[in-house]
This record gives structure tokens, sequence and C-alpha cells, in this order.
């Protein structure tokens, strides 16, 4: 059963830095393009970014390029999101997703992905 599992949010100060991971299972993530989505409190599901099945194709909201980095790890079959000079703007629960159709070379921030992870909240206040 392909499960998608987040990990690593948590309460941070303005400026600090998080790590957060997405652990798959059922399936082998190197093959499918994985995103990062973010819903804040009465707010829509905001595309964060994504990592297509070729690595050096990433994409980022322009509100976090050149604070977040998206990464994978193919041994330990986990995705990650390093986020830098977090700013309380960044509140929100942090969703990974995969797109159903393996060896795609593009990933986007919309409409892509069909398989969710249950969230894991991220809260930037001083």
């Amino acid at each position: 059963q392909l499960q998608l599992v987040e990990s690593g949010g948590g309460l941070v100060q303005p400026g600090g830095s998080l790590r957060l991971s997405c652990a798959a299972s059922g399936f082998t993530m190197n093959r499918y393009a994985i995103g990062w989505f973010r819903q804040a409190p009465g707010k829509e599901r905001e595309g964060v970014s994504c990592i297509s099945t070729i690595s050096s194709n990433t994409n980022y909201a322009d509100s976090v390029k050149g604070r977040f980095t998206i990464s994978r790890d193919n041994a330990k079959n986990t995705v990650y999101l390093q986020m830098n000079s977090l700013k309380p703007e960044d509140t929100a629960v942090y969703y990974c997703a995969a797109d159903p159709f393996p060896n795609r070379a593009m990933c986007n921030l919309r409409n892509q992905y069909t398989y969710w992870g249950q969230g894991t909240q991220v809260t930037v206040s001083s």
C-alpha cells in the first residue's frame, strides 16, 4: 500500500531553520515527481516546491525561492524540504504528495499529484 509520511515540523523562531522529511512506503520514490504543499488556516493550499524524477529539475514558489531547498535521498526513499530563514508567514501544515505516473521529467506546483501524506505542522513565531 502506497503511503507518504511527513515529519520534522515544529515551532521555530523567525530566521530559524527546519528540515521536513517525506518518507515513502509501497513504492520507489525516485521514479515519481514529489511535491511539497502547505495550507495555513483560512487559506487555500499552496504549492511550495517539487522535484521531478530528474533531481536537477525542481520548482519553487516565489515566496520561498532562495530560502527552501528540495532534495532526494534515494537510498532512504525520502524527499526533504530544507527551510531556512523562516518567516511567520511560512506557518502552515505542510504536506508532501506524489505523482501517480512514473518517470515524468518535469513537475509542477498545481495538480500533478494524487497521493498525499497526513501533514506536519510548522509554526514560526517568537
